[in-house]
């Protein structure tokens, strides 16, 4: 993915690769050194490494703006990056006249984020499962028959039973295997 990026970046008249790094900690060492205008990160929202070299890079070299490049996300994790106030972020699968046009725009100061990120956090809904909830949905996606998360839980059979009944209602499932999906799709368990 660095190589495509450098090799895209390149091609643009008024855009000046000046370095390479991988996402082991020698980022911020080169970007420090060179003191880049922008960092194109690639990234994963469900991971937080990245992203914490992200914050750490803003910290260190708050004129350096950001610009990051991530895959398929879950919405929560594209909310969690939106809520950061990250600069820019575009899909990978976006086409590289929208990369370039981003990175120019979070060079001039503006913010750029991917239209089709930016629904897909916009309509995704906020987890409405309580902690309770998730907490028997995470046991019971394990297999663990609703008597045992009762017992591991200290909790009646009756009241696992309505807190599953209470997961498949809020997320609109057929069933609690189909709530596990739908839980898991969206980034909530």
């Amino acid at each position: 993915m660095r190589g495509a990026l450098t090799a895209l970046l390149a091609r643009e008249a008024d855009i000046e690769v000046v370095a390479e790094a991988g996402g082991n900690g020698s980022l911020i060492a080169r970007a420090l050194s060179i003191r880049p205008d922008v960092a194109v990160i690639d990234v994963d929202c469900r991971r937080g490494e990245q992203l914490f070299l992200g914050g750490q890079l803003s910290a260190q070299l708050p004129e350096c703006r950001l610009f990051l490049v991530t895959g398929s996300q879950p919405p929560d994790g594209l909310r969690r990056v939106l809520a950061q106030g990250v600069p820019g972020l575009i899909g990978k699968n976006a086409p590289a006249e929208q990369l370039v046009e981003g990175i120019r725009k979070v060079v001039e100061g503006h913010r750029y984020i991917d239209p089709e990120l930016a629904l897909l956090a916009i309509e995704s809904l906020e987890n409405p499962l309580t902690s309770r909830e998730l907490e028997i949905l995470r046991i019971a996606a394990e297999g663990t028959p609703t008597g045992e998360i009762a017992l591991r839980l200290s909790l009646s059979v009756g009241t696992v039973r309505n807190h599953l009944s209470a997961v498949v209602g809020k997320v609109g499932a057929r069933n609690r295997v189909d709530a596990i999906r739908i839980v898991r799709e969206s980034g909530w368990l």
